[in-house]
């Protein structure tokens, strides 16, 4: 069934790099290539790597005028004459890197980075090819499965495509961003441990309530690698989630334990710096960068969300004409999991 497409589309485009240089304008709708579907977005999420795209550290990739963002969820409205794998109505998620359907990471599908690379998808209408979408799980909104396709499958594609997470492991995440808690989560879901830390005493008590068994305050405890061998007995964390990158990864080596994995994902604190080559050798360390996931991975995910019906942790909802408050309360470190932008007509 192919229905007739809307005339325009109603996107958030970034001009140029800058916060100020983001306007919310009518396009006119393209037609569908023979595989691809459209969608009606209901909303998108945040990630840090907006703000990098916004700032200029992608300058590289960037070509302007740019639709924002890579995550979002909603409906199929129209689909390509040879479209198979969806039909009308079917709610949907696209892939961040739609390219990666199966098999290992392979760098060439960067360039296929929503939101960076290529067009993103914060707009009244969204369409890609249909390998690069997957299903919602049942029981989750629109709002909800806007915040799986970089920073869940990001946390799970550390845990358990990487990794192999279990029960009763330790599992450090730092920060209260989206995927330290969907790794929060998923490794809590799992039956592992979680150590958690923050700068912000008034995130102790949500943390604790999410299920993290120990948070360590890494303002109050500069060094508080060492608040995480106190709290194994000496071990130190077997997984742990890196997402602060340079100033960040010398205290996770330190609270490693031996043979642990770190998940190198971010880089908030700055991607150059140094580290303790020789504890990585004596603990038999593995630093495992890790880049969200593919398609098979992210239906992988979404039957485990369905099967412990595990729900995202939203934190705020702004209106698509609200993205620049937006992403200025992301850039204030004050959240704890995802924020959304409701998707509306303009």
């Amino acid at each position: 069934m192919i229905r007739a497409a809307p005339a325009k589309n109603v996107v958030a485009q970034l001009n140029d790099f800058g916060l100020d240089n983001i306007i919310v304008v009518e396009r006119t709708l393209q037609r569908l290539d023979p595989f691809e579907v459209r969608v009606q977005v209901g909303a998108a999420s945040l990630n840090n790597r907006d703000l990098t795209v916004i700032r200029g550290k992608f300058a590289d990739r960037a070509k302007f005028p740019l639709v924002l963002l890579s995550d979002c969820a909603g409906e199929v409205v129209e689909l390509g004459r040879d479209v198979t794998r969806f039909k009308i109505g079917d709610r949907v998620v696209p892939t961040t890197l739609p390219a990666w359907v199966s098999g290992p990471f392979d760098p060439r599908v960067l360039a296929t980075g929503l939101g960076i690379g290529v067009h993103g998808v914060l707009s009244k209408f969204f369409s890609g090819d249909q390998r690069g979408f997957v299903s919602i799980p049942e029981g989750l909104s629109l709002e909800e499965a806007a915040t799986l396709p970089c920073a869940a499958l990001t946390a799970w594609n550390a845990l358990f495509e990487q990794g192999n997470l279990k029960p009763g492991q330790t599992v450090l995440v730092q920060g209260s961003g989206g995927v330290s808690i969907f790794a929060l989560q998923f490794a809590v879901a799992s039956g592992a441990r979680v150590i958690a830390t923050t700068g912000s005493e008034w995130k102790v008590g949500k943390l604790r309530a999410l299920g993290a068994s120990h948070v360590i305050n890494y303002r109050r405890y500069p060094d508080w690698s060492r608040q995480v061998l106190d709290a194994t007995g000496g071990n130190g964390a077997d997984y742990l989630i890196e997402t602060g990158g340079a100033g960040t990864l010398d205290q996770s080596i330190k609270a490693a334990a031996v043979g642990g994995s770190i998940c190198v994902i971010g880089m908030l604190t700055g991607a150059y710096g140094t580290f303790d080559t020789l504890q990585v050798l004596r603990k038999t360390l593995r630093l495992q960068g890790t880049v969200a996931g593919s398609v098979e991975m992210f239906e992988r995910m979404n039957g485990t969300i369905e099967c412990l019906d595990i729900h995202p942790v939203i934190d705020r909802a702004f209106e698509m004409h609200d993205i620049v408050p937006a992403l200025e309360y992301l850039a204030s470190g004050q959240h704890i999991g995802k924020i959304i932008v409701r998707v509306s007509d303009r």
